[in-house]
């Protein structure tokens, strides 16, 4: 099980550009809607997405790490004066420093192996690394301030207790993800207890009593809240920053109820991602096409009537569209049904020419997709290999799918004819028919014909009717060449599948097959010897699809049960 999402156009695209109104959807309320789903943490908001829970256990796993990192490296310097710290006047800071050590070792170890405990209770995690460390860090600055106090002899004086609150307040604010109101109010506890430690020094210690009473620590406290003040000031202000820079990649990703996940691949106007609904959890991929990449209004106006024309079919193999819209800067989206699988155009160019009962079986699907297009009066006008998709679908392989009806002209909506107007030359040069490289307005479901021609063509030797590199040749090859006997590229094809494919290359419409439904019945009538069933394609993408693209779809699989 190979997978993949719709594809853009491998094959160069010619349009033309015209006027069309595009109807303006406000979008103000996905922002709203995304500045509410920003959960950052438990207790900062009602609930907790997945996301932020995730990004929530990696930073306060990264923290421990560091802290622990940090705190063992001062324990180890401690021991070089063992019979002071260990034995001596300092034992106690010495153990409440390895008490500290060894828990933040162990946080960090139960988030590293994803203890269901801790990963239930986050806000426990975080109590436990910035209050186990705020903790040492009163004992450590009080006892510091006391010990420095009674020196005597000259060597009194009071050390500066800031730096190691200043370091845990910054990591707090960049590690944690959080609203910048908590936050704020987190770091200002943390800031305030330093002061608190001083004044608990001030009242229980004569000697720093005295020693604040010297007129070069008289400034101590003032100087000690100023610090601390611009260090919480400082670190809030870091929060919102980075607060509104998550919540503006946040926004880039979503499109209304859909996250995007991955890329799946990008053209010359957009990208197409895997996505999935919020609610839901469906997996889905999401074609886009940002406004700076359109450059014009027409672009944009294709790919809304793409949709509209691609939602009215209802046919297993042609592409489901489930919803499409715009958001506020403009970026124009249409979501469909994801495709695990590989268009023609990339199976020809990794396993060459098909065999003739796999060309059958896929294009008998493709034909009736588009008798239901061509009933419904849509022609589609680029129909190539980069537009069928072979796919994984309703556990079964090989489901042809038809996409991208983003040129396809309705011959019934006179409100559409401003994109395509008369002389324009749309399609793609490789796969187009002789009335789309002359820029006939004589185009209709016999145009499609040619195209699946030129597809089979392509399928049947691995190489489209005319292959010359510049697409005005291909163009008039396409109006005035007769391509090479398929037979002479590949001799296993058989005569009637060849009969076939130059019944549908003839440079004249009338003298081609009329309709898909005909070319459906003849393509029923080929003699093949080995049919191409459901079990010989499961075993062809047992042995032969592509890895990165199973784990694709398994990732799909694993989004839709979560």
């Amino acid at each position: 099980m190979a997978p993949e999402a719709a594809k853009f156009d491998n094959a160069e695209t010619i349009e033309s550009p015209s006027g069309f109104p595009l109807n303006s959807n406000d979008s103000t309320h996905l922002r709203d809607s995304a500045r509410k789903r920003v959960a950052l943490i438990e207790g900062s908001a009602p609930g907790q997405t997945q996301e932020t829970r995730d990004l929530l256990r990696s930073r306060l796993r990264m923290v421990a790490i560091l802290l622990c990192a940090g705190f063992a490296a001062f324990l180890v310097r401690s021991l070089w004066a063992f019979d002071e710290y260990v034995l001596g006047d300092h034992a106690v800071v010495f153990y409440a420093h390895l008490t500290v050590t060894v828990l933040l070792g162990l946080v960090a170890q139960r988030l590293c192996v994803h203890c269901r405990v801790i990963e239930r209770n986050l806000n426990l995690a975080e109590f436990l690394i910035f209050g186990g460390s705020s903790l040492f860090f009163v004992l450590l600055g009080y006892h510091k301030l006391i010990y420095c106090a009674q020196l005597g002899d000259g060597h009194s004086h009071i050390p500066n207790i800031a730096g190691a609150w200043s370091l845990l307040i910054f990591c707090y604010a960049l590690f944690v993800p959080n609203s910048w109101k908590r936050a704020a109010a987190v770091m200002s506890v943390m800031g305030l207890c330093p002061i608190a430690v001083e004044i608990l020094a001030y009242f229980n210690s004569p000697q720093f009593a005295e020693l604040v009473q010297v007129s070069e620590f008289q400034g101590v406290f003032v100087e000690l809240l100023m610090v601390m003040i611009l260090t919480v000031v400082t670190a809030t202000v870091g929060v919102k920053s980075i607060n509104a820079l998550r919540h503006e990649a946040f926004v880039a990703k979503q499109l209304g109820q859909y996250r995007l996940k991955q890329m799946l691949g990008s053209g010359g106007m957009g990208e197409v991602y895997l996505a999935e609904h919020e609610m839901m959890k469906r997996p889905c991929a999401i074609k886009i096409i940002r406004p700076e990449k359109a450059g014009n209004p027409q672009v944009l106006a294709r790919f809304e009537r793409e949709v509209r024309a691609t939602a009215k079919l209802s046919h297993w193999n042609s592409i489901d569209i489930f919803d499409y819209g715009r958001t506020a800067d403009g970026t124009f989206y249409y979501v469909m049904e994801f495709l695990p699988g590989h268009n023609l155009g990339e199976l020809v160019d990794i396993h060459g020419a098909l065999p003739p009962a796999r060309i059958v079986h896929l294009m008998r699907q493709i034909c009736d997709a588009l008798t239901e297009a061509h009933n419904q009066g849509l022609i589609h006008r680029d129909i190539k290999p980069a537009n069928i998709y072979c796919a994984y679908r309703g556990g079964l392989f090989d489901v042809a799918k038809l996409l991208d009806f983003g040129l396809a002209k309705p011959t019934t909506e006179v409100e559409d004819s401003g994109l395509t107007q008369e002389g324009a030359i749309t399609g793609s040069p490789l796969f187009m028919s002789p009335e789309q490289a002359t820029g006939s307005g004589q185009v209709d479901a016999r145009s499609d014909i040619y195209s699946l021609g030129a597809v089979m063509y392509y399928m049947a030797t691995g190489e489209p009717p005319f292959n010359y590199s510049q697409p005005i040749k291909v163009m008039v090859a396409q109006a005035s060449e007769t391509p090479r006997s398929p037979r002479e590229l590949n001799p296993d094809i058989p005569v009637e599948l060849e009969e076939i494919i130059l019944r549908c290359l003839e440079k004249q419409p009338e003298d081609r097959i009329q309709d898909t439904a005909t070319l459906r019945y003849m393509l029923d009538e080929v003699p093949i010897t080995d049919d191409w069933t459901s079990a010989i394609a499961a075993d062809w993408w047992t042995n032969y699809g592509c890895p990165q693209r199973k784990a694709l779809a398994e990732q799909a699989l694993e989004m839709a049960a979560v």
